[in-house]
């Protein structure tokens, strides 16, 4: 695999901070807006759900299509193409919201999946070679920027929300700065890495490689990368509806407390790192998989606000740093 350490590793750390910034801006204006959405759309529970499967969808076959693109053509055209993605999406689903058509809404929501799944593994192998270069822990700040990215959307959100400001001109104005946030960072992405020479996948397909579920470790890996996967992605889908239409919040305490969730996340993966140092990866990731599992139990199952609100904390900094630590 070929990487360019040509450019200085510190604009590379800044740029990708943008760009994990981005995602987290983007999802959180979509995610605080979801209960508008779905009165613009006079869409029922169950439709509503319907309309975020083309989120899985998208991000289904990003994930899936992005490995072998990385691998032919590097990471920079794949964290471009995805991160246009994510901006294009937005004005597609506030389109779709605003003349009521649910297959639109969907579609864009397919493009906003489509673009963080494929764009954040480009950017995850970026970020890794980043953090082998420089030789210290990268990853858990990387991903705390994209939960920086949620809480200043989510914020926004807040304020959108109490000011009765409309859903299209709010997520066309984010998808404008994600525009700008792109533009400027890919100037620092350098070329190459990740890419795989057609010599090296002539090599490595006449290798026999052992079958992957024989390997229980990395069996167990994927396994915790999943789980945190949805950990994190049922409160970015879910969150604020949960809170409107299951434990009685207005839409704007429904985006405060998915401010609160981003965070947790934030201060739990900016403060990751050292922990993880001091403690240990397992026993972290123990005490992670604890936290996020009994924040979900309690707004599952418990019907109080005061509760909802702790679990939200609890589910938020156990989701945090459980993703990036299995994937660095």
């Amino acid at each position: 695999m070929t990487s360019s350490p040509t450019l200085s590793l510190r604009r590379r750390r800044f740029a990708l901070y943008a760009l994990f910034l981005l995602p987290g801006l983007s999802m959180s204006a979509w995610v605080t807006r979801t209960p508008a959405v779905r009165d613009l759309l006079d869409a029922s529970t169950a439709q509503m759900g319907l309309v975020l499967f083309g989120l899985s969808i998208g991000s289904m076959l990003g994930i899936l299509s992005s490995g072998p693109l990385v691998m032919r053509l590097g990471t920079r055209p794949v964290v471009l193409a995805g991160s246009t993605l994510v901006v294009v999406a937005l004005p597609t689903i506030a389109l779709g919201a605003s003349v009521g058509q649910p297959l639109l809404t969907a579609f864009g929501l397919a493009l906003f999946g489509g673009g963080m799944g494929g764009g954040e593994v480009a950017m995850n192998v970026e970020g890794a070679d980043v953090e082998r270069l420089g030789g210290r822990s990268f990853l858990p700040s990387l991903h705390g920027c994209f939960s920086l990215g949620t809480v200043i959307g989510a914020v926004l959100g807040i304020l959108a929300n109490g000011a009765g400001f409309p859903v299209v001109p709010h997520l066309v104005a984010t998808a404008a700065v994600g525009a700008g946030l792109l533009l400027w960072a890919m100037r620092a992405i350098p070329t190459g890495t990740g890419r795989v020479t057609a010599a090296e996948r002539a090599a490595q397909a006449a290798t026999p490689r052992p079958a992957i579920w024989k390997d229980l470790r990395l069996v167990c890996i994927g396994g915790v990368v999943l789980a945190m996967a949805l950990a994190e992605g049922t409160a970015n889908d879910w969150l604020p509806l949960i809170m409107v239409d299951g434990h009685g919040f207005g839409a704007t305490m429904g985006s405060l407390v998915f401010a609160l969730f981003a965070a947790s996340m934030t201060i739990g993966r900016f403060s990751g790192g050292p922990i993880v140092e001091r403690v240990g990866r397992s026993r972290v990731l123990l005490v992670s998989a604890l936290f996020a599992a009994t924040g979900l139990a309690l707004i599952a199952y418990v019907d109080s606000q005061v509760v909802a609100v702790v679990a939200v904390v609890l589910w938020g900094l156990g989701a945090s740093i459980g993703f990036p630590l299995a994937l660095s």
